[in-house]
């Protein structure tokens, strides 16, 4: 056996010894991942009962979103977001977050996160949503959110 080949060879069993003895945990988030995801399902919750108060609950108060769509950044406030998905509606939507991207540094958090947006139980359009999140009083809060969003979504 040449010394390239048993190389090759040594570097394969390590790493798979290494990923086979991976805590199947290892994925699962923490509990301060967790709490900084509060905000985000309840922002979620809010929007599927149009309730704008609910909306406004988990957001730090002058925050801003930007929604990229087809290259074109549209900006609003908070408020502004809330009072506009708030608004009565016959049509039941929904947002849907999977595989969160979390990084958390003492009081400061973002979440990068793909989704869908789900309108009467179909997907209307889908993207990444990217969450920057304060920690204020010992609660977190959604201080600013960044979204893109397209039509072209992958069928499940």
């Amino acid at each position: 056996m040449n010394t390239s080949h048993s190389l090759r060879l040594l570097l394969l069993v390590a790493g798979t010894t290494v990923i086979g003895s991976l805590p199947p945990a290892l994925h699962a988030a923490t509990p301060e991942e967790q709490a900084v995801l509060v905000p985000v399902q309840a922002m979620f919750d809010g929007m599927a009962k149009r309730d704008a108060a609910a909306i406004k609950e988990p957001l730090l108060p002058g925050g801003t979103m930007v929604l990229m769509r087809d290259g074109n950044p549209t900006q609003m406030t908070f408020e502004a977001f809330a009072d506009r998905v708030g608004r009565p509606g016959k049509t039941h939507i929904e947002e849907r977050i999977h595989d969160p991207l979390i990084r958390i540094d003492n009081d400061l958090a973002v979440v990068w996160a793909p989704f869908e947006f789900v309108v009467d139980g179909k997907v209307d359009h889908c993207g990444t949503d990217l969450f920057n999140i304060v920690r204020k009083d010992g609660k977190w809060l959604i201080a600013s959110v960044a979204d893109t969003g397209r039509k072209d979504c992958p069928a499940k």
